[in-house]
């Protein structure tokens, strides 16, 4: 390689850090609130890179709170513990042998699978759940469904999976404080005293409003909404969504997902991204670049 092609290269960077110069500024200090999702877990080098990504974020000023999933490992571990999986409407009924595996798996082995992951890539990572100095209550969650044949709403009943009702973000704010990186397992303590398995993507979008976030992030398996053309769909409002769904343009697994975007907007987060997490580098090609990677949502 010669010195014209070095010094061609060496531009390119030049030219790449420019463009990012005022999102690095326009950031510096502020949170992002990060969804990892267990289907990404398992694959050594998408989670080097993502973990290589987060640890970029906290050395540029950016404070950086990692909320991860972990069904596919806790399905795994069930299957291999002899424990009988039940689900109502496609959703795990978590009873408490469930519950109790759920609690092992994602405080436990995944959470500090991840945590190594950012400490090798040069961080400081600090594995918590939602149980830890009170950061999470949760309550039971409330599911309906209706009945084929009468239409009648019919209460579900799904055992420890809860939702977040309160968020003390005080032990985020120490560890921030200290330059670590928080690492949240989606589990939170009910005033009742059981412990109950929160849906991540739920997780995420509270602490994202509770934090008052730059950005909530979802990474997905998807690039992020589509139209009915298969279009990405790069800016969204809550009031455009609530239409696109009435069209039955947004379905399935996405509408939970933008119901979080939506919740977490109006409780003070920013502005909420869905993306893309198998597009290498998808964090920092939505952030510090004017194309971006994926659905923006933002409140009117």
């Amino acid at each position: 390689m010669n010195d014209s092609t070095d010094l061609a290269g060496v531009r390119a960077k030049a030219e790449t850090l420019i463009e990012a110069l005022p999102y690095l500024q326009r950031y510096a200090g502020r949170t992002f609130v990060v969804k990892y999702g267990g289907n990404a877990m398992g694959d050594e080098k998408r989670e080097r890179e993502f973990a290589e990504d987060v640890v970029l974020l906290k050395a540029v000023g950016i404070n950086p709170v990692v909320v991860h999933g972990g069904g596919p490992q806790i399905g795994a571990m069930l299957e291999k513990l002899g424990v009988e999986s039940r689900f109502v409407d496609g959703l795990r009924v978590t009873d408490k042998a469930t519950a109790e595996v759920a609690e092992m798996v994602l405080s436990g082995a995944i959470n500090k699978q991840l945590v190594g992951a950012i400490t090798r890539a040069g961080g400081r990572a600090l594995g918590i759940s939602g149980k830890d100095g009170g950061l999470v209550t949760a309550r039971k969650l409330s599911r309906t469904r209706k009945d084929p044949g009468s239409h009648i709403e019919q209460a579900l009943d799904l055992g420890f999976v809860g939702e977040p009702i309160r968020v003390d973000a005080r032990l985020i704010d120490t560890a921030v404080a200290a330059g670590m990186i928080p690492v949240v397992a989606p589990i939170g303590a009910g005033e009742d005293g059981h412990t109950y398995n929160i849906n991540a993507d739920t997780m995420a979008g509270a602490l994202a409003g509770a934090l008052h976030a730059a950005r909530l992030m979802l990474l997905t398996d998807v690039a992020g909404v589509l139209d009915r053309e298969g279009e990405l769909l790069t800016d969204l409002t809550p009031a455009a969504i609530a239409n696109l769904r009435a069209e039955g343009a947004i379905t399935g697994g996405m509408i939970p997902k933008l119901e979080t975007c939506v919740a977490a907007v109006e409780a003070g987060c920013e502005a909420a991204v869905v993306l893309d997490g198998r597009v290498p580098h998808a964090m920092l090609l939505e952030f510090f670049t004017a194309r971006g990677a994926g659905t923006l949502v933002r409140a009117e």
